[in-house]
């Protein structure tokens, strides 16, 4: 009886500091827009909202791409949507993996039944051109999937050379900018890339449930050529392409053109609390200006970082390519039980911080510092806590260097 009482309880989070590798605290504007109501998808007043965002994004994507719009569901669902919706069965495509979510697209290729070239490199590493290029060059991809930033290592590929060698070579480049968006400087015009995807729970510092993305108009010739609808609102004029229909309906990314565009073509019930979200979330971050947001980004990571180095603890990764937004830190080995520090953080002290996978796992933790939680109260707070909670766990970190030096740092701007 007590366990059926339960799901009459109010719903009341204990609340957290989220310094994860996300989802991160959301921005209080955000929660506040959720809450107005909801309209349907074909009201005029949430069709002004819906092309409002697409507007937004352009600005946040930094493009002008007609193509920017939303797909719903976390962000995942934006890497399927544009996989699938470009992939045909038995095209190439070259991932290249420096870390879990390079995996990760593997995977959802290998799901479109496209023939998958990965290029993998050591963890805690990042690519050269000519790496990319010469994989280019051997296996003549048409698409190259790739991350901008990996959480499960922190590290941040360079971009600005890859899409002038993928034009070069006639492939389609497709970033997943999840986890650095808005967080790092990301130029989807100036640096050629012709498919982003990103999700709004890292340094968009929204809830997870939508994925903003942008596509120019060597994927819309693509996606005309896979053009199909539903025989149920096909309208009578309607042309089919004439290349291989795009395997899954939600993820039809030509179908949803259509529904975000001028002939508003039934296809979903849009997501419209998520929708508002992800409106605040853009209108928040362009409101603080995009460069402003990055250099906050990269000052609080810094002063982060300087805080670890001074209680003794290593950061992971090469230096020149960290991520702006999260660190990897090093577990000590006087620390037996990697876990236990991070469930005494979260029980003791109300904050969140990531572990790690696959060859990281246990050896690693991961602290993120995005968007709503990226400030100057929460790093001195984190840093407090983990001196102590590691101090508890026989790790002897100099009482108040860890603060002290991340002090120094914003003194010094």
């Amino acid at each position: 009886m007590a366990e059926v009482a339960q799901l009459f309880e109010d719903l009341e989070p204990s609340p957290r500091l989220l310094m994860g590798p996300g989802p991160v605290d959301v921005y209080p504007r955000v929660l506040r827009a959720m809450s107005v109501p909801i309209q349907g998808q074909f009201d005029p007043e949430f069709r002004r909202y819906m092309g409002q965002v697409m507007a937004l994004y352009r600005q946040v994507f930094r493009t002008k791409n007609a193509q920017t719009l939303l797909i719903d569901g976390t962000a995942r669902a934006g890497l399927e949507a544009c996989m699938h919706s470009v992939i045909a069965p038995g095209d190439k495509v070259l991932v290249p993996i420096f870390g879990r979510f390079g995996h990760l697209k593997t995977e959802i290729a290998k799901r479109a039944r496209a023939e998958v070239i990965p290029l993998e490199i050591t963890w805690g590493t990042v690519f050269e051109p000519g790496q990319i290029e010469a994989a280019l060059k051997q296996h003549k991809p048409r698409m190259v999937a790739i991350c901008q930033g990996d959480t499960s290592t922190t590290m941040l590929q360079p971009l600005a050379e890859i899409g002038a060698l993928c034009r070069k070579h006639d492939a389609i480049l497709f970033v997943d900018a999840t986890a650095s968006l808005a967080g790092n400087a990301f130029e989807t015009d100036a640096w050629q890339i012709d498919m982003v995807a990103t999700g709004l729970q890292k340094c968009l510092s929204g809830p997870p449930g939508v994925a903003p993305v942008t596509f120019n108009e060597r994927v819309v010739e693509i996606l005309n050529h896979r053009r199909h609808v539903e025989a149920g609102i096909k309208p009578p004029d309607f042309v089919e392409g004439n290349g291989p229909i795009i395997q899954s309906n939600y993820f039809d990314l030509a179908m949803i053109m259509d529904y975000w565009g001028p002939k508003a073509l039934n296809h979903h019930t849009e997501a419209a609390s998520m929708l508002y979200a992800a409106r605040e979330c853009a209108r928040v971050v362009l409101e603080e200006g995009i460069d402003a947001g990055v250099a906050r980004h990269v000052l609080t990571s810094k002063a982060l970082r300087a805080g670890l180095e001074a209680m003794g603890l290593e950061l992971y990764g090469d230096a020149k390519h960290r991520m702006a937004n999260v660190t990897g830190v090093m577990i000590p080995k006087q620390i037996k039980n990697g876990d236990g520090v991070r469930a005494a953080l979260l029980t003791d002290f109300g904050i969140e911080i990531g572990t790690s996978f696959g060859p990281l796992a246990g050896k690693v933790w991961r602290i993120g510092t995005m968007g709503y939680g990226c400030r100057k109260a929460n790093v001195l707070r984190c840093l407090t806590a983990l001196e102590t909670v590691l101090r508890r766990h026989g790790f002897g970190a100099p009482a108040g260097a860890g603060v002290d030096a991340a002090y120094k740092v914003y003194d010094n701007g």
